[in-house]
C-alpha cells in the first residue's frame, strides 16, 4: 500500500505566534521538533495500517522543516518546492492509495488559529463562493487522480471544516485557537492520538473517503491590497471584481491549482 504525507506547522501541537514557524528564529526549534515527532506518529500509523511505501511532503514555507535523520527508511521525502501547481502535494499521483494530511490548519480569514491562512498572506482564498483551507484544496488535487483523504491533524475548526465535506476522514484536534493564543492538547498525547487514529483510518473503504470534485469552479482571490488585485485581474481568464478581487471560473480543477501557483 503506497500512501502520501503532506505536513505543514501551523496545525501541530503548540504552535501560536509566527516566529515559532519560521527556519532559523530561535523560537522555531522546538516546533521543528514536535512537527517532525507527529509525522512520524504519522509513518508508524502508516506503517501499522498496512503501508508499505511512503512519500512525504515537507510543505511548510521554506519546505526544509522535517529532520531527516529521524525518518524510517522506507519513507522517500521531497524537501524544498518543485514550483508545479501540485504545490504542498507535489509527486502525489494515480499510484498512491491514500493521503494523510498533518499540521493542517483553518482557513485564511479564521478566528480560530492564530496562524490561519490559505497558501500566503496576502490573499484569502473562495471557492464556489466558500473560504478555502489547504486541506480543501489540496484533498481536491488529490481527487484529480483519486486518491482520497484518509486522515487530517490541525486545529479544532479544521476538524469541523473536513467533517462537512466528509464526515468519513478521520481527524484529530491538536488545539482550539482565541484570539492570539491556542489551547494545545499534551504533546505526547498528540503523538499517541496520531499515530492509533491513522492505524484505523487505513482501514477505512477508499469509495467513503473519496471526495467528488465539483462540476465546475468559481475561485476568488480576495487580496488587501487593491492594486495587486488590479494587476492580478490580467492572468489569462481571469477579471477583476470589486472589491480587491479576482474572478476566475473553469470546469478543471488543475486550472484552479496553476492560477494558485502564480497569483498566491
Amino acid at each position: 500500500m503506497k500512501v502520501y504525507i503532506s505536513a505543514d506547522i501551523e496545525g501541530i501541537t503548540g504552535t501560536t505566534h509566527w516566529n515559532e514557524t519560521e527556519l532559523n528564529h530561535p523560537e522555531y526549534h522546538y516546533f521543528q521538533k514536535q512537527m517532525t515527532k507527529e509525522v512520524l506518529a504519522a509513518i508508524e500509523g502508516a506503517v501499522a495500517g498496512g503501508a508499505t511505501e511512503i512519500l512525504l511532503k515537507d510543505a511548510h514555507d521554506s519546505a526544509r522543516n522535517i529532520l531527516l535523520e529521524e525518518l524510517p527508511e522506507n519513507v522517500k521525502i521531497i524537501r524544498g518546492w518543485t514550483q508545479d501547481p501540485m504545490c504542498m502535494v507535489a509527486g502525489l499521483d494515480e499510484t498512491f492509495d491514500r493521503a494523510i494530511f498533518i499540521g493542517y490548519h483553518s482557513e485564511g480569514g479564521s478566528e480560530h488559529n492564530p496562524l490561519a491562512h490559505t497558501l500566503s498572506l496576502i490573499a484569502d482564498v473562495k471557492i464556489n463562493g466558500q473560504y478555502a483551507s489547504e486541506f480543501m484544496i489540496n484533498t481536491y488535487a488529490a481527487a484529480l487522480y483519486k486518491v482520497p483523504v484518509a486522515f487530517v491533524s490541525g486545529d479544532q475548526a479544521l476538524t469541523e471544516h473536513i467533517a462537512k465535506i466528509n464526515d468519513q476522514i478521520v481527524s484529530y484536534a491538536t488545539k482550539v485557537g482565541i484570539g492570539s493564543a491556542t489551547i494545545n492538547v499534551s504533546p505526547q498525547k498528540a503523538l499517541k492520538e496520531t499515530k492509533g487514529l491513522i492505524e484505523q483510518a487505513m482501514h477505512v473503504e477508499r469509495e467513503k473517503i473519496q471526495v467528488t470534485l465539483p462540476e465546475k469552479f468559481e475561485l476568488e482571490l480576495i487580496y488587501k491590497d487593491h492594486i495587486k488585485a488590479y494587476r492580478n485581474s490580467f492572468y489569462p481568464g481571469a477579471k477583476f471584481k470589486a472589491h480587491n478581487t479576482v474572478l476566475f471560473e473553469t470546469t478543471d480543477f488543475y486550472e484552479v491549482l496553476r492560477i494558485l501557483q502564480f497569483l498566491t
